[in-house]
């Protein structure tokens, strides 16, 4: 499986005349041991299925192959790296999968034959995905990643394949962040609810080219076979979201945002009481179990009246609906909403 001699990532992006375009957040990595470092990070790749995001002029790929993955697929979106991939491809012979799209739309069910698929509850499937993201797209990708987790779509309709990606060194502190942490946020709880997350290691500001005004941080990523949070996702994002913005003031004062005004104090209170937290708490201290307790309650809160689910304070207006509707509490205490606009 060892490469023969190729070009240094160097010596590539002098040969194509490429140029790190800013709009694209582009960052090449030169060193060859840091390269194989990021691609050995999740295990050994021997006998592997690798989809390679962002491969740009392909160092990272090289080591993926160079590991002996039987197949590596990697998606790019700049059309300048086609020639130094194909390079790559045709020193390899053939095991290189060249797909130009954007990963952010990109459709990964398909990539790979109906045998490599996993149950859920099985061990991970001989799959990986690895890249060095750009940092434009980085936290939108996992947040659209973590949807397909919950859904078990995209490449985790082949099991739960593990990740390891690049981030900003803030950000992947951020993904990391416990209860009470400052750094905890809404990135921390989406992530801690659908994987195991794992800080690897830094790569210093000063091993890319163009050198980035940040370090960088590899994380791992693998999909829980059952989430703290077993809702759907959209639901799950809203109440953390809500909750978290102003992590640090009284939870009432956030929790109430998920209610129209007019019934902001009763069930800002019943919800409060059912899920035994302090309204003097912050959100910043609450644990995974806290934010189950709560999307439950919001579950069933909306379950039993389907309009409170259309509403978002961040519409500015409360909608009005006329929908007559009642909740029972969980001390079975009737809650009438009636006559409120929903």
């Amino acid at each position: 499986m060892r490469l023969p001699p190729l070009p240094t990532v160097k010596d590539i992006l002098r040969m194509y005349n490429i140029k790190a375009q800013r709009s694209l957040s582009q960052n090449f990595i030169m060193d060859p041991r840091l390269l194989d470092r990021i691609a050995r990070v999740g295990g050994s790749l021997q006998g592997t299925h690798v989809v390679e995001v962002g491969p740009g002029p392909g160092g990272i790929t090289r080591s993926i192959l160079g590991q002996g993955a039987t197949k590596c697929t990697v998606i790019e979106k700049d059309v300048r790296f086609l020639p130094s991939l194909q390079l790559l491809n045709d020193s390899c012979s053939g095991r290189l999968d060249i797909h130009i799209g954007d990963v952010l739309t990109f459709n990964m069910e398909k990539l790979f034959d109906d045998n490599l698929r996993r149950d859920w509850d099985d061990d991970t499937p001989d799959i990986r995905v690895i890249g060095n993201l750009p940092f434009n797209v980085s936290t939108p990708l996992i947040i659209r990643w973590l949807a397909a987790m919950s859904n078990k779509s995209s490449i985790f309709s082949y099991g739960r394949v593990p990740l390891v990606l690049t981030f900003q060194h803030e950000v992947a502190v951020r993904m990391m962040a416990p209860p009470t942490n400052n750094e905890r946020s809404r990135l921390s709880v989406m992530c801690q609810n659908w994987a195991q997350v794992k800080y690897e290691f830094t790569i210093p500001g000063g091993a890319f080219v163009p050198k980035p005004e940040v370090d960088i941080g590899v994380v791992t990523f693998v999909p829980l076979k059952v989430p703290y949070i077993d809702l759907p996702f959209s639901l799950v994002e809203k109440v953390v979201t809500t909750v978290l913005h102003g992590k640090k003031k009284n939870l009432r004062s956030t929790l109430s945002r998920l209610f129209p005004t007019s019934l902001r104090p009763r069930l800002t209170e019943a919800m409060l009481r059912d899920c035994g937290l302090s309204p003097r708490s912050r959100p910043l201290d609450l644990n995974m179990e806290d934010f189950n307790r709560l999307c439950h309650f919001y579950n069933r809160l909306i379950t039993e009246n389907p309009s409170l689910a259309k509403y978002n304070h961040r519409d500015g207006k409360d909608k009005t609906i006329g929908e007559p509707v009642v909740y029972l509490g969980s001390q079975n205490q009737e809650l009438s909403l009636q006559n409120q606009g929903f």
